[in-house]
């Protein structure tokens, strides 16, 4: 299956029929794009608040007193505790990033829309009229 065969069938299953028969394509609002990026926002949060990423932990307990002890289970825990330190950082960059990219994309189609209206009005404040923005398009 090729990528445009692919594309299609995947706006086709998100494709919504409304009552009156019409359909529509998939249509994101500002206020979707800020709660997806609160929500990132939150689980970033929390997500640094719960994992041990100081290794300050029962796990770096564990991993010090087996080591202190001659096990190589301590040093194995400790590669385990270092891999996760690396894994949850990973992931806490991922939710700052959609939180801050998505904060930033309402901004600027915020300030688009602005720009897109203020654009179509006279220079008195007055709207312009359907034939005066016909032209533009031109």
């Amino acid at each position: 299956m090729t990528f445009d065969e692919e594309w299609a069938d995947a706006k086709q299953s998100v494709t919504v029929t409304t009552a009156g028969g019409s359909s529509h394509d998939l249509v994101v609002t500002q206020d979707d794009l800020g709660a997806v990026g609160h929500e990132a926002f939150i689980v970033h949060g929390q997500l640094r608040k719960k994992a041990d990423m100081a290794g300050t932990g029962a796990t770096a307990r564990a991993a010090a007193e087996g080591s202190a002890r001659n096990l190589a289970m301590g040093s194995e825990l400790s590669v385990t505790l270092s891999t996760w330190d690396s894994q949850v950082k990973t992931v806490l960059q991922m939710y700052a990033h959609i939180s801050n990219h998505l904060d930033f994309s309402k901004k600027a189609h915020a300030n688009d829309d602005e720009a897109i209206a203020a654009s179509l009005r006279h220079r008195n404040g007055s709207a312009m009229s359907v034939s005066d923005i016909q032209r533009y398009v031109k």
